[in-house]
């Protein structure tokens, strides 16, 4: 009997142990409905007079962000624009973030941001501290896309996009295209207290079709480089290609070059891509090998040439890795003779490789790393010659065979 009663105490006791563990884990108390939150698709840095910021955030209105609208291009108001943009300013980006509280009847919410943009005077001023709000807040995301826009970064946020829902959203699907550089929240976090202490940063420009609906549309413009936290120039397109190849990052690339002894174009379309850092330092002297390896598509070709001979595509793709070690010696030239500025990522293989040496040399790592004499070596090969290796409209007694 003393075995039954205990076996039936221990049950009953096992039974009020699961019941009140219930109260505890069904607890709601701290729940918040969507309609009850002012959700953040982009956010927008600008410095203004009297040494404050400005911040201007970008919020969803939920019943507008459906799919079976489109956005952005009706003329009813604003009663069919997916997005508003709302400004506050303040001497911090905290500061600025509470007084947008008390304008905005819905509690903020910060972990749905996929865009930061800095405006161009706040770049040339120094990002560092107003990073920091993104790097203790709880709610941003740390694979929210960073950009620099080339004026104010409140007009990035207000530009109703004839493509996309809005902007946020367009320039979230530029850098996942990968048509520059794609830099996230994590990386510049990464980057900005690294070895080199340098920072490369897409550059965001805006265009209106129709100026007083500031209706258009963005596009990457080259690239802002950062000293420290301090712009301290831009890179043309052209160039951000370069510094794509070099830093393992191109993805989509057409290049396009006139052949020896023709006179029109043919250009190619980048397959794939692999660039290694071979850091080497001898006799006191420090030096970086880039070896690129790339795979090409004949894409056009107006010149006369016959693709059918292998010695001629051999050729071919002598000179390809030619105009790639061009393009990428011109970028060098820019980042490391002009501006000083190591955002091709050789401080870090240095310090990998040659720990003891880097040490001595990361006080004055930027007047080191203009003295690093550099090597471009690359191998290109072309993989498909398209659906003709003929060029078009040429008759056949005009053809290059050779």
């Amino acid at each position: 009997m003393t075995k039954g009663y205990l076996h039936s105490s221990r049950k009953i006791l096992l039974i009020l142990l699961t019941w009140s563990s219930l109260f505890v884990l069904s607890g709601c108390w701290d729940r918040v409905e969507i309609n009850d939150l002012a959700i953040v698709l982009a956010v927008g840095i600008d410095k203004i007079e009297d040494d404050q910021i400005e911040l201007t955030v970008q919020l969803a209105i939920p019943s507008q962000m459906g799919g079976g609208k489109q956005q952005g291009s009706g003329s009813g108001g604003q009663g069919n624009k997916p997005t508003i943009t709302k400004k506050a300013s303040g001497t911090t980006i905290a500061e600025a973030a509470s007084i947008l509280q008390q304008r905005v009847p819905r509690r903020i919410f910060w972990g749905h941001n996929e865009v930061i943009v800095f405006g161009k005077e706040l770049a040339g001023s120094g990002i560092r501290e107003y990073v920091d709000f993104f790097a203790h807040h709880p709610e941003p995301r740390l694979r929210s896309f960073i950009f620099v826009s080339e004026e104010k970064a409140s007009t990035v946020l207000e530009v109703i996009p004839n493509i996309e829902q809005s902007s946020s959203q367009f320039a979230r699907e530029l850098a996942r295209f990968q048509i520059g550089l794609k830099v996230t929240l994590k990386d510049l976090l990464k980057n900005i207290s690294g070895e080199s202490r340098a920072v490369a940063l897409p550059r965001l420009e805006y265009e209106f079709d129709n100026l007083n609906e500031k209706k258009g549309g963005l596009n990457i413009n080259g690239t802002a480089v950062f000293k420290g936290d301090k712009i301290e120039g831009y890179l043309s397109d052209k160039l951000t290609r370069g510094l794509l190849w070099v830093r393992n990052e191109v993805h989509l690339a057409t290049v396009s070059f006139v052949p020896e002894n023709e006179e029109r174009y043919m250009a190619f379309k980048l397959l794939r891509s692999n660039t290694q850092l071979h850091p080497e330092i001898k006799d006191g002297k420090w030096k970086m090998t880039i070896s690129i390896t790339t795979e090409d598509d004949v894409i056009e070709n107006q010149t006369n040439m016959v693709l059918t001979d292998p010695k001629v595509v051999a050729e071919l793709e002598k000179q390809l890795a030619g105009e790639i070690d061009e393009r990428i010696e011109l970028t060098l030239k820019k980042v490391q003779t002009e501006m000083q500025a190591d955002v091709l990522g050789f401080a870090k293989a240095f310090a990998q490789k040659y720990p003891d040496e880097w040490d001595q040399v990361k006080g004055n790592w930027e007047e080191k790393f203009t003295e690093v004499e550099i090597e471009v070596t690359s191998k290109a090969y072309i993989r498909r010659l398209g659906m003709s290796t003929k060029p078009q409209g040429i008759p056949e007694k005009e053809l290059n065979e050779e």
